[in-house]
């Protein structure tokens, strides 16, 4: 019982902490892989962290540098429009402004103008001067060959050319200045919003690093902690096993001492075999039956009949008495020394004792009765014991083939889980970081392709501003070349100039020479090369505005397919992560359910091999002793029966029961003897009832 008891408390005991070891294990791992995920996690986010205050710090230095762009240009325009203004004011003063009442040509040789011509040409080309730094290339040819020509009295058909043009060129920076006012806040909102977007993220990454490095603390101390368990776990374990190995080793001791006792008792059930048959023999019954304490009764049933019978008894088995004597004497001898061999053989030493206090046959046959019967339960216990080990066996052998079977079906399984999740090549952890830097590649193309078309898009406002404002002043450039030769050669046609009379007495000085008095300026052959020079820069402008809007439209085309092929990918990206991470959250599932069912698994395969060592003594005992122990038994039945029969049919056992049953019958047995134990008298003495008072119960009985 102790060992039973301790060996399967012991081997629980094992199990449960092999159970709780193999638990901490594959917590312990888990806590590691997490461990190591999440420190890739950390470190991806430090990294994107870092890429966005890096994204931030080149925005800010772009659009720092924009903005001083701007200011500059913002500067030179309005400095630009007020000396403009100056220029125009300046040309107005002198009549140039085709758009006052008065102009000059009004007033032939400047006639009423207070100050020198030469004044006044110096204040001319100063305000021409400040306005051709902000003219076109297109532009530079009128103005200079207005600032090369020389001054004469009447200039107001081509000062009025240069003055419209630097009005044209006045409201042209005007509209400039609003335009790049309003590119300036579009591009302060645009960069306000992408800082804010950035911003967001970053402190939506910070947060999530935060948290994870909460978690790698956490996990840190749950590691901590579960290999302290681990630990006092282990060396549970290793103080139960080594007990359990103390247990069965005493415990087989003690089985092969229950061995050796059982061989006793076989020994033991051999001599009780050979007592009972020496107890057998007519010459023990006439024995017996010659002592007063194992014949006192029939001597008193003697002595109430009649004292000369009993003499007569007495006399025919006194020469027997000697003799039976020592066949008593040897018997007793016999089983003493069985006994001796056997240990104090509990059977043996019952009869021993029988026989020691002459204890008469109806006992021993008792006893001989009572042999057989427990023989018989001995029996039956045994062939039970046999079928409830092979049964059990056979069960168990089938429940740990199937146990093998699934621990393998398990370990099959996680490790294909296992490769599933963490394969280096394609493992869902490693397709997941693939998809996750795939998505970050693609919101970086995004964000530089967007950032590349916006500069382009800025430079070609800057150039179709540029070629609008240049054809325009080409085109009136060719307007005023084309209005004011008209009206040179209208001049052309005109009477000649009125001669002075000399001075009387004297000759005027010879002018020098300089030009011829016809002034023919570009219109003979230089007018209509100017004006088709202008119309062929004017053509190429409008070609060039052309061939820019074209690339605009293209680039945006690019552009807009590009992004939306990026879209469509990051589309793809986004939703195959999402199907990777459920697809990994359904594996690790799997994973830590598999585990627990191996862990389940092995605990249920070594309690099956627990079950089969702690039945095997006692099964193998039966298995190999079973069919001797039935011999001995049915060689002990034999003898058994045997011995009680010839008990029964001796002649001493005879009159042992008869006299027996004279003493039942009590004070009727001589009524009885005398008309018989069935007659209505002997029935009524027995009831102790009137013969009348018995034959009104029972009328059927013999002389009623």
């Amino acid at each position: 019982c102790y060992c039973d008891t301790n060996e399967a408390k012991k081997k629980a005991e094992i199990d449960s902490l092999n159970q709780e070891i193999s638990i901490l294990e594959a917590k312990i791992e888990e806590l590691q892989a997490s461990s190591g995920q999440l420190s890739k996690q950390v470190a991806r986010l430090d990294k994107d962290m870092k890429q966005n205050e890096h994204d931030r710090t080149m925005a800010t230095a772009i659009r720092e540098k924009e903005n001083a762009a701007f200011l500059a240009q913002e500067a030179d325009l309005v400095s630009a429009i007020d000396q403009m203004n100056n220029a125009v004011k300046t040309l107005a003063e002198v009549g140039a402004d085709q758009s006052l009442s008065v102009a000059a040509d009004h007033t032939k040789y400047m006639a009423g103008f207070e100050g020198s011509l030469i004044k006044l040409k110096s204040s001319v080309n100063s305000a021409l001067l400040a306005a051709s730094a902000f003219v076109t290339q297109k532009q530079v040819a009128p103005v200079n060959a207005f600032l090369q020509a020389p001054f004469t009295g009447s200039y107001s058909a081509r000062s009025g050319e240069v003055v419209g043009i630097l009005k044209s060129m006045r409201d042209t920076f005007k509209a400039n200045l609003v335009a790049a006012r309003e590119a300036e806040a579009r591009a302060k909102e645009a960069y306000d919003k992408y800082m804010k977007e950035m911003k967001e993220a970053y402190d939506e990454m910070k947060k999530s690093y935060e948290d994870k490095q909460g978690q790698l603390g956490d996990n840190d101390d749950d590691l901590a902690a579960k290999r302290s368990q681990l630990d006092a776990a282990q060396t549970q374990l290793a103080e139960a096993e080594d007990f359990l190995s103390k247990l069965l080793d005493m415990c087989a001791a003690k089985s092969k001492q229950y061995e050796e006792r059982v061989a006793l008792r076989a020994q033991e059930d051999a001599a009780l075999s050979e007592a009972i048959s020496i107890l057998n023999s007519d010459e023990a019954f006439a024995t017996f039956g010659t002592v007063s304490a194992t014949s006192s009764g029939v001597a008193l049933i003697q002595l109430r009949r009649s004292t000369i019978r009993v003499h007569r008894q007495h006399a025919a088995v006194s020469s027997d008495v000697a003799s039976a004597g020592v066949r008593r004497l040897r018997a007793q001898t016999f089983l003493q020394a069985a006994q001796a061999d056997t240990h104090g053989a509990p059977l043996l030493t019952r009869i021993l004792a029988m026989l020691q206090a002459n204890n008469p046959f109806k006992t021993v046959v008792e006893e001989i009765g009572k042999m057989l019967h427990l023989i018989e339960e001995e029996e039956k216990a045994d062939v039970q014991q046999k079928e409830w080990c092979d049964k059990e066996r056979e069960d168990t052998n089938e429940a740990i083939d199937e146990a093998k079977n699934s621990i393998r079906e398990l370990e099959n399984t996680i490790s294909e889980l296992n490769t599933t999740i963490h394969d280096p090549s394609t493992g869902l952890l490693v397709q997941i970081d693939n998809t996750e830097e795939s998505l970050t590649e693609n919101y970086n193309n995004q964000v530089s392709e967007s950032k590349d078309r916006t500069e382009e898009s800025t430079a070609y406002q800057k150039d179709i501003a540029n070629l609008v404002e240049a054809a325009a002043l080409v085109d009136k450039a060719i307007h005023v070349l084309t209005k004011y030769y008209a009206t040179v050669a209208k001049t052309l046609e005109a009477p000649a100039f009125v001669q002075v009379a000399k001075s009387a007495g004297r000759d005027d000085p010879a002018p020098p020479e300089t030009w011829e008095d016809t002034y023919k300026g570009q219109s003979a052959e230089g007018s209509h090369s100017a004006i088709e020079m202008l119309g062929f820069l004017l053509k190429n402008t409008k070609a060039e505005e052309k061939m820019e809007h074209l690339d605009e439209l293209a680039a945006q085309h690019d552009y807009e397919d590009s992004m939306q092929g990026l879209k469509n990918s990051e589309a793809e990206l986004q939703e195959t992560l999402v199907n990777l991470k459920a697809t990994l959250a359904e594996k690790a599932k799997e994973l830590q359910m598999k585990n627990e069912d191996l862990v389940k698994t092995h605990a249920e395969f070594a309690a099956l091999e627990a079950y089969l060592l702690k039945i095997k003594p006692v099964c193998d005992f039966i298995t190999t002793h079973l069919e001797m122990r039935q011999g001995a038994r049915t060689k002990e039945t034999a003898s058994l029966t045997s011995a009680k029969d010839l008990l029964k049919g001796s002649a001493v056992y005879k009159q042992a029961e008869e006299a027996s049953h004279q003493e039942s019958l009590g004070e009727c047995k001589d009524i009885c003897n005398e008309v018989g134990e069935a007659n209505v008298k002997c029935m009524a003495c027995l009831a102790k009832v009137t013969v009348p008072g018995y034959c009104a119960g029972h009328p059927a009985a013999e002389g009623c």
